[in-house]
């Protein structure tokens, strides 16, 4: 049970990992200005486009890692549970949030900050928890091929 616990916590922290460094290369691409919509925390097309992208890639390295550290199939299993479970979690300030004007974006934020205030649609909440179960499989598979090969 310790190597697949310690597979579910990897692959976890993997995707943590990738999550953070493509959020900051995505901000360091695009910017505020190409991250929101001018003037405001809302975020733009491009943006959500990108932030689809990360998830899916994050989701896949963290069900390799899973696969890789633990290849007993409970692993991604747990692994694909959490990140479900943590993704609703996570969805529900985003869904419950009140309806307001939009608050003003100051010039020269910081992609903490930002990231902090920023405002997705409900959709794109929603569609996280999906997208990480289904990169998770992906990758756990691609792991399991490799080691057959």
């Amino acid at each position: 049970m310790g190597k697949i616990l310690a597979g579910v916590v990897a692959g976890y922290v993997v995707m943590l990992a990738v999550v953070f460094a493509l959020s900051a290369a995505a901000w360091a691409a695009l910017g505020a200005d190409g991250a929101f919509r001018p003037g405001t925390f809302e975020v733009t097309g491009t943006w959500i486009a990108a932030s689809i992208v990360v998830a899916l890639l994050a989701a896949v390295a963290g069900g390799w890692a899973c696969a890789r550290i633990a290849p007993d199939p409970r692993a991604i299993r747990l692994l694909v549970g959490l990140v479900v479970v943590l993704g609703v979690i996570f969805a529900i300030p985003v869904l419950t949030a009140p309806a307001g004007p939009p608050v003003p974006r100051p010039e020269g934020l910081a992609m903490m900050e930002a990231m902090k205030q920023g405002v997705q649609p409900a959709w794109v909440a929603l569609l996280n928890p999906a997208l990480g179960a289904i990169g998770a499989l992906i990758g756990s598979r691609l792991r399991a091929r490799r080691a057959v090969a």
